[in-house]
Formats: C-alpha cells, structure tokens, sequence
C-alpha cells in the first residue's frame, strides 16, 4: 500500500522496468490487500482513512520500499495537487476525490 502514484524502483538494480497500472474499486483493493503487503503510507491521516475505508489495519510506515518483477502495489492517490505545506486530517481527506490504482512490475532487466 502506497500513498501516492510513484512506483517504486531500484535503479542501482534494475535499468529498465515495464509496469502496468490501473485503476481499481475498493473491492479489488481488499482482495489484493488480504494476500499480505507492506505498508508505504508516510503520513498518518491516510493511514487512518485508508484503514476505515478498506476495512484492514493500514500501518503507517515512513521506511522505503523497493518493487521488483511480479511485485503488486495499490496506490492512494489524489486527484488534486495540495498547496505546498498543507498537510491534511483524516476528515480533509475524506472529503477529496482520490482513485485507488494498481500497479504490477511486469518485467525488469538488469
């Protein structure tokens, strides 16, 4: 689980990587969810959203994460950019549009 669009990947390891996104419901999130992640939500509103939305503890984590072929994430992501500075509660965020997308690490080479 990730809080925001960018796919995470280790460049020292990899040169070239081919991922898939798209976008999912909340369903689809708490299937792929149920399997077992890491969490990469840094901020704790949107852990806390993302937990009562999705039904499952989302543990905030501000530790990097690094996605490798066959690697699956689902994204939180806002579909507005906020002000520089602002930081947001639970309850700011609830009231924004956001989707839930799904990326998949399709390929790599070293």
């Amino acid at each position: 689980m990730i809080n925001s669009l960018i796919t995470p990947i280790d460049f020292d390891k990899f040169s070239r990587v081919k991922i898939s996104l798209r976008r999912i419901d909340v369903k689809a999130a708490k299937q792929i969810l149920s399997e077992g992640f890491v969490s990469a939500v840094g901020h704790e509103a949107t852990a806390q959203l993302l937990s009562k939305v999705l039904g499952i503890p989302i543990p905030t984590n501000r530790g990097s994460v690094f996605m490798e072929k066959g690697d699956k994430a689902v994204h939180f992501f806002l579909k507005q950019r906020l002000p520089e500075g602002v930081v947001l509660g639970k309850n700011e965020l609830a009231k924004l549009d956001y989707w839930l997308v799904l990326s998949e690490v399709e390929e790599t080479k070293r």
